[in-house]
């Protein structure tokens, strides 16, 4: 008995999706180390490319929103990417341990100055970064109790004087060694070489 289906109607009888979404062969904690190790080596662009290749659909999806290695990873990828908005979403909507808050405040408020800067088509002066900073505290899910000072916590301003005594033009893979051991980005690191090489040539003028 004839059905009266049209060609497009029929054509989709005994049809099989070949679009299948793809699941993740490794676990979380595998996805984890991968992570850590891709951000440790600051390859932010195999990084990116790592976490667009995870697949959408995974047995503990939720596990793997909600790893902090990868969370971290995302929020480094979305600040390097001037993703700003999805970078202040990871934090604010995410609580971290102890051992990520530097390397998250430090992206925290450089993305912070990088807008302003935009805004203002000038770059920032102490008192702006101090206004800053005011305007936009540092969120609870980073953020330990500690005073800073000048930005940085005071330990790590001083691992950052005793490089500067040892050299104080670093190439890249010093900063990147550098931020490895403070917590904070390369380009933070390399923003305050770069100033303090400017305060002590001003020094310098002016004792002359």
């Amino acid at each position: 008995m004839a059905l009266g289906l049209g060609p497009a109607a029929v054509s989709l009888v005994g049809y099989t999706p070949m679009f299948i979404l793809p699941t993740l062969n490794f676990t979380v904690g595998q996805v984890a180390v991968v992570c850590e190790t891709l951000e440790e080596s600051g390859d932010i662009e195999r990084l990116k490319r790592f976490l667009w290749s995870l697949p959408v659909a995974h047995p503990n999806c939720t596990d793997l929103n909600k790893n902090e290695a990868v969370l971290r990873a995302r929020a480094v990828v979305a600040f390097h990417t001037g993703n700003f908005r999805e970078l202040y979403s990871i934090v604010e909507n995410n609580r971290f341990s102890r051992h990520s808050h530097d390397k998250l405040q430090a992206m925290w408020l450089e993305a912070h100055y990088h807008e302003a800067e935009e805004l203002r088509s000038r770059p920032l002066g102490p008192v702006d970064k101090y206004r800053i900073r005011k305007k936009f505290p540092l969120p609870r899910t980073i953020w330990d109790g500690e005073q800073k000072t000048h930005c940085f916590k005071e330990r790590t301003r001083s691992l950052l004087r005793e490089w500067y005594l040892q050299d104080p033009y670093p190439n890249l893979t010093k900063k990147r060694e550098l931020a490895h051991a403070t917590g904070l980005t390369p380009t933070q690191v390399g923003n305050w070489f770069k100033n303090r090489r400017q305060r002590d040539r001003a020094a310098g003028a002016k004792n002359r």
